[in-house]
């Protein structure tokens, strides 16, 4: 299947937080391997004007997951934490949407759609498809397809932007079988061709415009050098 980005389409970002890549507290294997894909996607949806929102866990210290408190994880995506920062190599652009969940000490929410506005904000936008990548395949990016699905949104899982945990061999396949037999469709960078070959073109452009400019600077900078007691402080002024 080949896609065309539109107004009407939204990126959602799962959960891609320190956290959940390697050496945080709870790293999905090669979690981290995830953000350059994701870095390519919201650069082809901001060229198409899209939506983009980047969801995160936002726990209290106390929250009902953690081993202390009874539940099954180590703690992890703390409020103001370092590990509750998206990824530091994450693009995400200005007017990004931040959707913060699982904030309450005594309920859990994997879906970017569980106790927050997500649903409301993107039928107030007008969107009508939803791409969805993140962390982790058979926990939070699995809950929130399940959940656009459950609010009428069309959905495409992004195959080449999410990775699981697989806490038991196979959990990840098995999460996206059932989001497909959910509704969900899946997509890779590979299917957006065109788009993607436009955003590559310009990149490059890009870059060679940049060099030029580089060049013509270090050009401009010799030109100004002078001898004698006022080389540097010609230097220090420009």
């Amino acid at each position: 299947m080949r896609f065309e980005i539109t107004e009407k389409d939204a990126l959602v970002i799962v959960d891609a937080q320190r956290d959940f890549c390697p050496g945080g507290s709870l790293p999905v294997p090669e979690g981290d391997k995830v953000v350059p894909v994701l870095n390519d996607y919201v650069r082809l949806f901001r060229k198409a004007g899209s939506r983009i929102y980047a969801t995160r866990d936002w726990h209290p210290p106390n929250h009902m997951s953690f081993k202390e408190q009874g539940g099954p994880w180590p703690p992890h995506c703390i409020q103001g934490s370092e590990g509750a920062e998206f990824h530091p190599d994450l693009e995400l652009p200005e007017g990004t949407m931040v959707i913060s969940k699982a904030t309450s000490p005594s309920k859990e929410a994997y879906s970017g759609f569980d106790g927050t506005r997500l649903a409301e904000d993107l039928k107030e936008k007008g969107i009508k498809r939803v791409f969805i990548g993140g962390l982790a395949t058979d926990y939070c990016v699995k809950s929130t397809v399940l959940d656009a699905l459950k609010h009428g949104f069309e959905t495409i899982l992004l195959l080449d932007a999410t990775l699981g945990v697989n806490v038991e061999p196979g959990d990840s396949q098995r999460a996206i079988d059932e989001m497909k037999r959910s509704g969900a469709s899946t997509a890779t960078l590979s299917e957006i061709p065109e788009q993607l070959a436009e955003l590559e073109e310009r990149d490059s452009l890009e870059e060679i415009e940049e060099e030029a400019l580089k060049r013509a600077e270090t050009k401009k900078v010799a030109r100004l050098r002078t001898r004698g007691p006022y080389r540097k402080a010609l230097i220090e002024a420009w």
